[in-house]
């Protein structure tokens, strides 16, 4: 079978599943129907996800977002396999959530996804920790937290955003040559990778490359590679009693000073206060 399923937590209203995908471009899509409404956090790899709200290239950080009843297709043609957690909710949990949150009254998506914003960051390294770790207890707080998150991040968006053509049908030809950019970051995310260079690994002059990346991830190349780097520093800070200063090395920053600049600025607290607000989920001091 190429998609594997793991149930990891369930409750009143919510539950969630641990989805591993090994299909590829040889492996045709097939239609499948969302049973609850549905946020899935993209841990590794990407896809294509075709929904009734839109077309969308997921990455790394980004939110799959699925409305109950609707009828969506993944698809690998640009890569091999993707690995994400799926969080299913029933319409009147997410309804109360969402209920609670200033200026937010809308029930329904009307977005495919959510590219990888700052302010899911944390939410996404306290999902893989708690996958990572067994940590059962906190995914119901990770379920109230990813609703209402994502709601306040839908309010927030620009109606420019949302209409921009582009941003929806880069042709098939440009999506091939950002998702194997997109990769190649995933893999290599620890390694200095300039904008010159990946455009050029995927033959397109820089300016259209930082363009298109844009139109297809939702952020600039810079944007992502960083925000790749500190999704796994913060999952090290919470599953790994390894130094400060080695988890930043090892992500691929240079200097503890501009780790530590950049850890605050995208997740609101130094490195040593996060991980102090998070106990280890592994056990280790």
């Amino acid at each position: 079978m190429p998609v594997s399923s793991l149930p990891l937590g369930s409750g009143r209203g919510w539950r969630v599943d641990d989805f591993r995908c090994t299909s590829g471009p040889r492996d045709r899509p097939f239609e499948e129907q969302h049973d609850g409404m549905c946020i899935a956090i993209v841990t590794s790899g990407t896809f294509t996800y075709r929904t009734t709200q839109g077309t969308a290239v997921l990455a790394p950080g980004a939110a799959l977002l699925g409305n109950h009843g609707h009828c969506f297709e993944c698809g690998h043609e640009h890569g091999i396999g993707d690995h994400c957690l799926s969080f299913r909710f029933s319409p009147e949990f997410v309804e109360s959530v969402i209920a609670e949150l200033p200026g937010a009254r809308q029930l329904a998506f009307t977005l495919p996804n959510l590219p990888p914003l700052p302010q899911l960051i944390p939410l996404v390294a306290d999902a893989v920790a708690a996958r990572e770790g067994s940590d059962t207890a906190s995914f119901e707080e990770l379920a109230l937290s990813l609703v209402a998150k994502v709601g306040v991040a839908l309010t927030g968006m620009s109606a420019s955003a949302r209409a921009n053509p582009f941003a929806r049908h880069p042709s098939h030809r440009d999506q091939r040559r950002v998702t194997e950019a997109l990769r190649r970051i995933e893999a290599q995310c620890d390694q200095p990778l300039s904008l010159q260079q990946l455009a050029a690994d995927v033959a397109m002059s820089p300016y259209h490359f930082l363009r298109t990346f844009r139109a297809v991830a939702g952020m600039a190349p810079h944007q992502f590679l960083l925000h790749t780097r500190l999704q796994r520093a913060a999952v090290r800070l919470r599953c790994s009693g390894d130094t400060i200063c080695a988890i930043a090395l090892e992500a691929g920053f240079s200097d503890l000073s501009t780790f530590n600049r950049r850890f605050r600025r995208l997740l609101g607290a130094s490195p040593g206060a996060y991980r102090a607000s998070r106990p280890c989920v592994l056990g280790v001091e």
